[in-house]
């Protein structure tokens, strides 16, 4: 159990961190061509009083970058760009990881890449559309099912994106392995149901999110390797299912085991899908050896009393991050946030994204 203020200084393995807020991940699509602009480097950098910021998800390969004006870190032109980015926000006395998020089956052809695509466990289209630049919203296509040799394929991409991301100077990686993207169509059987190796049993569709986890992890240090889970979550098409909580324990005692840094584990009932049951949360903090993280719907009071009560050591804001540059500043002091713009969430270009007025 932690009696540590929010605003204290904090340890995420090797690092000191400035406080025990982090910046959650949230897609801002501000990369035209998958390369990351200007302007995303002037948006971390206003950020960096965060204890640690973790960014958009990028896509560790071609096939992984499934929304219009995704970020990728598969090229030398992407970790030039992203090197701007980190030492913008090392200047400024911060710390960034990078997540990888390959979104499987929620992409669109026309998002991706020219030889690239929709690849997910199983061949089973996600509900709903995806946006597009070129037409606007079309429907989810049925992906292509990965065979064995594009499950190696994908691990190695993760393992080369996470290289080029220690390059570009990040401090370490995050595998998105919630939200209903490509890892954690592997944990449910809503999304995989492969008669493989891979599919079937618990045991076996935890399979997949290990291997590239150990991977990862092997190639450059569990102290720089966190992931995100979001059990119960509702994104992406996912629905409830019988085992969710005896997956979810095995998952992370044995991403213990491979020496992960952090889980980050994000409760989405604050917009509106299932909460995430008090006793797994319990059960995974429980399991978890090291950093974990929480997210989803906290304020100062929420935040400091999850500290206080050991329920977690750092705690994750995302849209009042999005909206206040000096969010820290802001919460210890007691002044008023801004609003978030939806509309801006994800469009082209600074307005919405690097012009959110700091307080005085």
């Amino acid at each position: 159990m932690t009696t540590a203020s929010l605003f204290a200084p904090a340890r995420l393995g090797p690092l000191t961190l400035s406080n025990h807020l982090v910046m959650a991940p949230m897609t801002r699509n501000r990369s035209p061509g998958n390369v990351p602009e200007p302007i995303v480097a002037t948006y971390y950098a206003q950020r960096a009083t965060a204890g640690l910021i973790v960014t958009e998800g990028v896509g560790p390969s071609p096939n992984g970058v499934g929304y219009a004006r995704q970020p990728g870190i598969y090229s030398p032109a992407q970790v030039a760009a992203w090197k701007t980015v980190t030492d913008a926000v090392h200047a400024r006395g911060g710390h960034i990881f990078m997540q990888f998020m390959h979104t499987g089956r929620i992409g669109h052809p026309l998002n991706l890449p020219q030889g690239a695509e929709v690849l997910a466990p199983s061949a089973i289209a996600a509900p709903g559309e995806m946006f597009t630049d070129q037409q606007g919203k079309q429907p989810h296509p049925t992906p292509r099912a990965m065979t064995e040799a594009d499950l190696g394929k994908t691990r190695d991409e993760f393992v080369a994106s996470a290289r080029n991301a220690i390059a570009a100077g990040f401090d370490g990686v995050e595998l998105h392995g919630a939200n209903g993207y490509l890892l954690e169509q592997f944990l449910s059987p809503v999304t995989n149901q492969r008669t493989d190796a891979y599919g079937g049993s618990v045991e076996k569709r935890v399979r997949y999110v290990l291997e590239v986890a150990r991977a990862v992890a092997d190639a450059i240090g569990g102290s720089k390797v966190g992931i995100r889970l979001s059990p119960y979550g509702a994104n992406g098409g996912m629905t409830a299912y019988p085992e969710i909580d005896e997956t979810y324990l095995l998952l992370v005692k044995k991403l213990a085991d491979a020496g992960l840094q952090y889980i980050h584990v994000v409760d989405h009932s604050a917009m509106g899908a299932p909460p995430v049951p008090d006793t797994l949360k319990a059960a995974l903090r429980k399991a978890w050896p090291r950093t974990l993280i929480v997210c989803g719907g906290f304020d100062r009071a929420k935040a400091e009393a999850a500290l206080q009560e050991g329920r977690a050591d750092l705690v994750a804001f995302g849209r009042p991050f999005l909206a206040n540059p000096d969010l820290v500043s802001r919460l210890e002091h007691g002044r008023p946030l801004n609003a978030p713009d939806f509309a801006t969430f994800y469009t082209p270009g600074p307005k919405g994204y690097i012009d959110y007025p700091t307080s005085s």
